[in-house]
């Protein structure tokens, strides 16, 4: 059941955290889980997750055990696998009732991901509260099924609170590493040898890349470069970085870079950033106050990241360019951006006044409180 040994009962708290599936459900956890230590030292914090999923990896990895919960997404077209639904579901089930009442939760806090949903309905069998966590501006299929199940849902975007949940429900922002406000703008960019600068754009598509991202900067690099001050630091990601490196002749104001290791550097050295509407990198972007152009990725179930830049955008804080238009309107929206230092400036504030750094800390205060108010 466990990838570590399971720890004796005490008076302390005890937290079974669980999401996963893509980074993007493990890293919070893992973020509330180590506010919850921070606050309350003696805390017992350990993870549910499956062997398949990146949690399986990062958790361990980040001072926690995980055990294995029998999962599988259910696919949206028909399939055979889907005939086979009902007894994963039914092992899962039976699986998470007794990795609850071994380890003996006091709480469950559920972050997405389907691996969440069979310890979530579990957990309520068993009369143990449940928190939840909503990084998207449009709540995921999860978390719609669990709230029904939930003590308190936590989310990140105003447009994520669900309709008669009254207080049930609170606005508090994605947990993300408040390690990325550290750098001073000229340490950024002296890190990228672009102290000279007076403009700088980073552009990423992500770890792998984005090719559409990639041949837009391509197409409008020289351009862009000859802006009056304008630097340029161009995260191809790993598909892609051979292809433009060669591609691409070097330039003193661009840096061309498979993989941005100091992500707190590259966001403090930019004026404008133009990237993905990920849930985790709009939170980062607000924590370190950058205006940003959005392209979401088409290939995200529910069309998430758009939504979540329709939010930032709403706000006055982003630019939404659908990918879809990539090609027609990437080079004139970054230079009309460029040119308009005060929107820039008043993007930066708004993304700044959007903010939530205490985000972890606050929900893991919450979780404590209603493992407290369990006990009195």
């Amino acid at each position: 059941m466990s990838a570590t040994t399971l720890i004796s009962r005490s008076d302390a708290p005890r937290v079974l955290m669980v999401g996963g599936g893509t980074g993007g459900h493990a890293y919070p956890a893992i973020a509330i889980a180590d506010a919850i230590r921070d606050i309350s030292p003696r805390a017992v914090v350990e993870f549910a997750g499956s062997r398949s999923n990146i949690e399986w990896r990062i958790v361990p990895e980040s001072g926690y055990a995980i055990h294995h919960v029998s999962v599988r997404g259910l696919q949206r077209r028909w399939t055979r696998k889907n005939l086979t639904m009902p007894f994963v579901v039914a092992k899962g089930l039976t699986e998470a009732h007794a990795l609850i009442r071994h380890f003996d939760a006091d709480i469950v806090v559920g972050t997405g991901g389907y691996v969440a949903l069979p310890v979530i309905v579990a957990a309520r069998s068993l009369k143990r509260p449940v928190v939840l966590q909503e990084q998207n501006a449009f709540m995921g299929l999860t978390n719609r099924i669990g709230k029904r199940f939930a003590d308190r849902i936590h989310v990140a975007f105003q447009e994520a609170v669900p309709h008669g949940m009254g207080d049930r429900c609170r606005l508090t922002g994605n947990p993300v590493r408040t390690s990325l406000t550290l750098p001073s703008r000229d340490e950024a960019r002296a890190h990228f040898g672009l102290q000279d600068a007076s403009r700088v754009i980073f552009m990423t598509g992500g770890s792998l890349g984005s090719q559409a991202m990639n041949e837009a900067m391509e197409a409008s690099i020289r351009t862009l470069l000859a802006h009056p001050g304008t630097a340029v630091i161009w995260q191809t990601g790993e598909r892609y970085f051979e292809r433009f490196q060669e591609s691409i002749p070097e330039h003193e104001k661009m840096r061309l870079l498979r993989y941005v290791r100091r992500m707190d550097m590259a966001y403090n050295a930019a004026d404008l950033v133009v990237c993905r509407a990920g849930a985790s990198t709009c939170s980062e972007l607000l924590l370190t106050g950058n205006a940003s152009l959005l392209v979401p990725s088409p290939n995200v179930a529910e069309d998430h990241q758009t939504k979540n830049a329709r939010s930032l955008e709403k706000a006055g804080a982003a630019v939404l360019l659908p990918e879809a238009e990539i090609a027609g309107r990437f080079k004139r929206v970054i230079v009309e951006l460029l040119e308009d230092e005060s929107r820039l400036m008043r993007m930066g504030a708004e993304a700044s006044r959007l903010a939530r750094p205490d985000a972890a800390r606050d929900i893991a205060q919450d979780v404590l409180d209603l493992v407290r108010r369990r006990h009195s």
